[in-house]
């Protein structure tokens, strides 16, 4: 579980008064060797990775043949030109989630029988990838230029669109009986996640005091918790797990979700673009209200003051170090470490609810915590 540099729990203001007093930001916060727990998620994610990319790999091949080139890019597989390529294609968290899932509560039969699913869960998961890039402008993702900015937008959100289809095409072809609940959960899901990408744009139209804690949580979770905890949802149905156990298994997707986004907007202010594949400061330079910025907006310190005059000179380019370092003086960067760190306290209760056996529940335990303990 994620340390928090102030105390757990800590509203913002008392968050920006341990900042003050650490002083600047430490460089070995955003990097070090991955502990020693991390290994075990690692697997994890490797064999996630080895197991769902063969189905990836049949499904994008059904799509036209430009439309497949754009998405084997996307995914790393190809270059723009067409010809083969090394490239990362993300960590696979999701599909590990749905298939610890299913094996924390149905064993190996059925974590094999749920690799479609996994897979159809990583599509709409890139699904979003494509069209946010293209709303946030992001010209990198994964080491290499963004979709959009090397085929257009157009082609970036058509793409997208189709890796939705290809989604819900996997799952209405399983013959699996939990395929048809799992579809209908992963649909509701997409609608989810649209609503708090239109809440996440509205946000960026808002002066800096306008949004509230609340809301940005709100919009976090239904951004990245609803994904996650639908991830954890479905690998319990290709368990047959009850009602009971399937929104256990939700609600500890969502609670580390909301844990995972906060150590997200941590990196996207904070982290090595090295290691993120992304330029530094991003987040800042496009004014995003992420988390530990609203946090900070929240907090009514001298820095939280500053803050606001900085975030409402578009025109003008700062440096974007003084004001990440503005941001974790007004207490952001605290309170959002605090914020992960109980989340993921709120995510185990809910995991041992859905599996009380720890040795079972060892995968998504794993799992979890390696996605508040990253620093990319």
């Amino acid at each position: 579980m994620l340390a928090s540099g102030g105390q757990r729990g800590a509203g913002p203001r008392q968050a920006a008064g341990a900042a003050e007093r650490r002083g600047p930001v430490g460089a070995q916060r955003d990097g070090g060797p991955a502990p020693a727990e991390g290994h075990e998620a690692v697997m994890l994610l490797e064999r996630a990775r080895a197991e769902v990319d063969p189905v990836l790999r049949a499904a994008l091949g059904s799509l036209p043949g430009p439309m497949r080139r754009i998405a084997h890019y996307h995914f790393g597989w190809e270059q723009a030109d067409g010809t083969p390529a090394e490239g990362g294609s993300g960590k696979a968290i999701r599909p590990a989630l749905v298939l610890a899932a299913a094996a924390a509560l149905g064993g190996p039969e059925a974590r094999a029988g749920a690799a479609r699913a996994a897979a159809a869960v990583e599509l709409v998961h890139n699904f979003t990838l494509l069209h946010d890039d293209v709303m946030d402008r992001d010209a990198t993702r994964r080491h290499r230029p963004t979709v959009w900015s090397v085929f257009g937008d157009a082609d970036a959100i058509l793409a997208g669109d189709a890796l939705q289809a290809l989604a819900l095409g996997l799952l209405a072809q399983d013959p699996h009986p939990a395929s048809s609940a799992a579809a209908a959960r992963l649909a509701d899901c997409v609608v989810e996640l649209c609503a708090g990408q239109h809440a996440d744009t509205a946000m960026e139209r808002c002066a800096p005091g306008e949004v509230t804690l609340d809301e940005v949580l709100a919009m976090a979770e239904a951004k990245t918790g609803a994904l996650l905890g639908s991830a954890c949802a479905i690998g319990g149905l290709y368990a047959g797990a009850s009602d009971e156990e399937v929104a256990a298994l939700d609600a500890f997707g969502r609670e580390a979700g909301l844990a995972f986004q906060l150590i997200d907007d941590v990196i996207g202010i904070w982290g090595d673009p090295r290691r993120t594949g992304k330029p530094a400061g991003a987040d800042l330079a496009a004014r995003k209200k992420s988390l530990p910025v609203v946090a900070a907006f929240a907090s009514g310190t001298p820095a939280a003051a500053e803050l606001a005059e900085l975030y409402v000179r578009t025109g003008e380019k700062e440096d974007l170090d003084y004001i990440a370092l503005t941001v974790e003086r007004a207490g952001g960067r605290d309170w959002a470490q605090g914020q992960a760190a109980d989340r993921m306290a709120r995510a185990m209760q809910q995991l041992a609810r859905a599996v009380p056996d720890p040795e079972a529940a060892g995968g998504l335990l794993a799992l979890a915590e390696f996605v508040t303990r990253r620093s990319s």
